[in-house]
């Protein structure tokens, strides 16, 4: 049984929601058992964001994410110091180092920092910040696989954003082999 309970945290706008959507619509074209539980700040935009996601082989309890995750993808230091200590030992935590200078201080955890921001400047704009972490994430959790995400990449952003999906392969991409060049080191 393989399951991958994951906290994507970040402020409002930088596409955290979307991020786990991302996942949740993948595991389920996966065929796999998949809960999104989203919470927001008292502001959207700009405020806090973070969302619960849970990816399973066995049928999901409950979507609630205390101190229970495998994994972490953390956008910003509010979230880091909110949620570095919910990841469980051996779990993973993937830091944007772009805009969190803070090190993780736990030491049983893997811990990976992502310039998710400066590869997505070399993409065309800090937009694509979001899919880089998720990339990273890939290369740490096999819960879904790449082409998933790019399928749920339809759903979750229809017909019209379809055209953006090759930009947002590369993306995965550049996060992915961001994680793989620290894992040689």
């Amino acid at each position: 049984m393989s399951t991958s309970r994951v906290i994507c945290a970040g402020f409002g706008g930088q596409g955290v929601m979307s991020m786990g959507q991302l996942m949740t619509y993948a595991g389920m074209i996966e065929n796999k058992e998949v809960s999104w539980l989203p919470s927001y700040g008292p502001e959207m935009r700009g405020g806090t964001a973070n969302c619960a996601v849970t990816i399973s082989d066995e049928p999901v309890g409950s979507p609630i994410i205390s101190d229970d995750a495998t994994a972490a993808i953390i956008m910003n230091s509010p979230s880091l110091i909110k949620f570095e200590g919910d990841v469980i030992p051996g779990g993973v935590i993937l830091v944007n180092s772009s805009l969190i200078h803070e090190k993780v201080e736990r030491d049983d955890v893997q811990t990976y920092y992502i310039d998710a921001n400066g590869l997505s400047n070399e993409l065309g704009g800090t937009k694509f910040a979001n899919m880089i972490m998720l990339g990273a994430f890939l290369a740490v959790d096999n819960s879904v696989n790449v082409d998933s995400v790019l399928e749920a990449f339809k759903k979750v952003f229809g017909k019209r954003k379809e055209k953006f999906i090759p930009v947002n392969r590369q993306a995965l991409e550049a996060g992915y082999n961001a994680v793989m060049e620290q894992k040689k080191n």
